[in-house]
């Protein structure tokens, strides 16, 4: 029965294995991978507020500086366009430089996040114009979906667990929140910048868990759609290695002209050495310029009787050597020197042809 199974989902295209490296940088390239905009959010948003634990001194004496200067000189001026204009203009920049040391640390926070999750990606592919984006079906897929689900009862959670949170920071501070009419403006705003920061820093703590638990959903989400089935394995094996029949057709018509580039290379041999049926060698020697003799063909049963063939056509004489004919076949590879083990013997037998062919 799990014979049966396995062959079921092989035949099946069920996709039940893990994802192939290149299948991940595929993936990757199209600018898909796992990330939780959640975690990113609620690491700015705690940034944000620990900055203001830092930063409220500094920004409070700015506001301060800000306030006092409209109402002891903007307020009295003339209303006209100019004036107005000047004065909303000049709000609005030291507003803007007020609060930017807050904006840039949360924009690097929410940029060292995102890459913590994804690393440095750059792809088109995600903002490209794609057709299906717009078909109604998937639309309707994608808002009856289990990942819709999901994000629902994300939203759900996080809204009241924000809520609750909010409520009981509030409830801790209910007798000083009462007290508070009575103080002094200073202290009742004191106060608010403080009960506002206890819940924006633990509502900040409480997200970051949840967008924790989202990464890890949406690590597993992402691990799931890129799954491949065992075909789709077998494919991209295919389009990577090459396909087996043709890689071994190719090897074997390398293997033919090498052959044929090596019978080319027998009619100049100075001796065939041979088994004498099995295997044959043959060797090459220019004094001056080759430091030893060199195998230019070899070959064993077949090539072998070719190569004796060729030498006969070409009056290659052709030593009967066993031993020697066996060692120079399994030793060497054609274009190899012969080692020096063999010097003495292979020395004796040139020395023989040479004296046939009037060479010496």
């Amino acid at each position: 029965m799990a014979l049966l199974k396995v062959d079921l989902q092989y035949f099946s295209g069920e996709k039940t294995e893990k994802a192939t490296p290149r299948k991940r940088e595929e993936t990757r390239k199209k600018g898909q991978v796992a990330k939780s905009a959640d975690l990113n959010t609620a690491l700015s948003l705690l940034t944000v507020f620990l900055s203001f634990i830092f930063l409220a001194g500094s920004i409070g004496k700015k506001l301060l500086d800000m306030m006092f200067t409209i109402f002891k000189n903007d307020l009295i001026m003339p209303v006209t366009e100019e004036n107005i204009h000047h004065l909303f203009s000049s709000m609005i920049i030291q507003t803007g430089y007020i609060v930017a040391p807050v904006l840039i640390i949360s924009l690097v926070v929410g940029m060292i996040s995102n890459l913590f999750q994804t690393r440095l990606i750059l792809s088109s592919d995600a903002i490209q114009f794609k057709l299906d984006r717009i078909n109604p079906l998937n639309g309707f897929k994608r808002i009856y979906s289990i990942r819709a689900l999901v994000e629902l009862i994300k939203s759900l959670l996080k809204i009241l667990s924000i809520g609750f949170i909010t409520f009981y920071v509030i409830w801790m501070n209910r007798e000083a929140i009462f007290l508070s009419i009575h103080k002094p403006l200073i202290d009742g705003l004191v106060l608010v910048g403080k009960v506002t920061l206890e819940m924006g820093l633990a509502a900040s703590i409480f997200l970051i868990f949840l967008g924790a638990l989202d990464y890890a959903y949406q690590r597993f989400d992402f691990e799931k759609s890129i799954r491949m089935s065992k075909q789709d394995i077998k494919d991209e094996y295919k389009k990577t290695e090459g396909d087996p029949l043709i890689k071994s057709k190719i090897k074997e018509r390398q293997r033919q002209m090498a052959a044929r580039r090596m019978m080319q290379e027998v009619p100049g041999a100075d001796v065939i050495i041979t088994n004498p049926t099995h295997f044959a060698v043959a060797l090459k020697y220019e004094d001056g310029k080759m430091a030893a003799p060199v195998m230019i063909a070899k070959g064993a049963d077949y090539l072998a009787l070719k190569i004796r063939e060729i030498a006969n056509a070409n009056n290659v004489v052709i030593i009967e050597k066993r031993s020697l004919a066996r060692a120079l076949y399994h030793q060497l590879e054609v274009g190899d020197l012969v080692p020096e083990q063999f010097f003495k013997a292979i020395a004796e037998i040139l020395a023989y042809v040479y004296r046939l062919k009037g060479k010496v």
